[in-house]
């Protein structure tokens, strides 16, 4: 069973459970708070739980920096937008007199503008940013909402928490709890059993892949031509994540998560410098598709990387693929062939080295196929198909002839020494 530990209010995790009741391998451990800073106390209660669920964002932040110090497996909810706009659509058809002018707190700027700009809100909206780095400050968010109502700024008020809104109401301003859809909370419970699936497995390296397809936000009505796209990437991708061991789930109109671990980082490594899965997604899909996969010894340090990987993405316009490993550094992109002066290399390791021709081709083979990427030991001994012994003997005369040079250490396992890693020396 995975125990997972979810934190929220009475309805929230009342929703959240008649979700689970249908999910036989889950034990939903409902930690309640009526406040959101009662989460600090609460985490100091939860022992022996497989992942955190966090189904609001100010509870989350008040325990955040105590969450990654311990380095615990969380999830949160993420206000994005197609939960805001999914709110202010049911304020426009639930209401008899709909609010022409509309409060709201957020946590993240670009999100709110992809909202007001879509909808055509731009002068109706009053927001609060949240700061994600610091704690929040209730009482402040509560004076900023009631300066609005009293200076006839608004005509309502969507709070994300359930706290500011009974705060609200009981001065007689009209407030409602921004709502998590339907469908977010079951994402989140199905990306939370993905994680701790992965994290079963922790003495090995984990990979996390974001798939975002440039061109569909969580805004496009998808339908026709939109959906088709969509399809095709869940098509593509069942058969990726088949083939290596791994899955993958939507997160948003455009975005999907892949989880993995030994045979899709394998398959990562062997692909440098041609990437089937990007091969194919420009083949069938004519939208830039952006691919980031991030390394880690947890799936959070595996998530965080692939973010970082993603946003290089975001700066091409074009189908782009990068890795960030667990050192937090950058390779890629992946599927573009690098150029490797190979005349030069071979003198190199025929003169320097002293390797035989045969040892020399296979090298130039091996960097080739790696894209010049960094390897270890390893790597070559599983190239060449010989002994780890072998293989460093073959290292040594690499490093004593300067053809390679040392580039830094990975750890692939939580226990053990780490590898070394080296680079052409050119």
């Amino acid at each position: 069973m995975i125990k997972m530990a979810v934190f929220g209010t009475q309805n929230t995790i009342r929703r959240i459970q008649e979700i689970i009741s249908d999910v036989e391998e889950v034990e939903m451990l409902p930690f309640i708070y009526s406040e959101a800073e009662e989460t600090t106390n609460l985490l100091d209660t939860v022992f022996n739980c497989d992942i955190y669920v966090f189904t609001e964002y100010l509870s989350y932040l008040y325990v955040k920096d105590t969450i990654e110090k311990k380095r615990l497996p969380a999830l949160r909810v993420e206000m994005d937008p197609y939960m805001m706009a999914a709110n202010l659509y049911r304020l426009e058809t639930k209401m008899d007199h709909p609010p022409s002018r509309v409060a709201l707190d957020a946590f993240n700027e670009t999100f709110l503008d992809e909202v007001t700009q879509e909808l055509g809100l731009d002068d109706d909206i009053h927001s609060f940013l949240h700061d994600e780095w610091t704690k929040p400050d209730i009482n402040r968010l509560v004076s900023y909402y009631i300066t609005l109502w009293t200076e006839d700024k608004v005509d309502y008020i969507l709070p994300s928490s359930e706290e500011i809104t009974a705060k609200l109401t009981a001065k007689g301003i009209p407030a409602h709890t921004m709502e998590i859809p339907e469908l977010q909370l079951k994402q989140l419970i199905d990306q939370a059993i993905s994680l701790v699936r992965l994290s079963e497995s922790e003495n090995r390296q984990m990979v996390t892949g974001y798939v975002s397809v440039k061109g569909i936000d969580a805004n496009t009505e998808i339908i026709g031509h939109s959906l088709d796209i969509l399809n095709k990437v869940r098509r593509i991708l069942t058969k990726f994540t088949a083939k290596n061991d791994a899955s993958f789930v939507k997160t948003s109109e455009n975005h999907f998560v892949i989880y993995g671990s030994e045979k899709l980082l394998k398959h990562l490594k062997e692909h440098y410098r041609s990437f089937p899965l990007l091969q194919e997604m420009k083949s069938n899909i004519k939208l830039p598709i952006h691919l980031g996969f991030g390394l880690g010894l947890s799936a959070n340090e595996s998530a965080k990387n692939a973010e970082i990987a993603l946003d290089s993405c975001k700066r091409s316009d074009h189908s782009i693929c990068y890795i960030v490993n667990e050192r937090k550094e950058m390779i890629g992109p992946i599927g573009v062939k690098k150029e490797i002066d190979t005349s030069s290399l071979y003198q190199a390791l025929i003169h320097d080295a002293r390797l035989n021709n045969e040892l020399s081709y296979n090298f130039i083979d091996f960097i080739t196929d790696r894209n010049n990427e960094p390897f270890s030991t390893h790597d070559v001994a599983l190239f060449y198909k010989v002994t780890k012994r072998s293989a460093e003997r073959t290292v040594n005369k690499l490093l004593s002839g300067n053809v390679i040079k040392i580039a830094g250490e990975e750890r692939p396992y939580k226990k053990g020494r780490p590898r070394k890693l080296f680079t052409l020396n050119q």
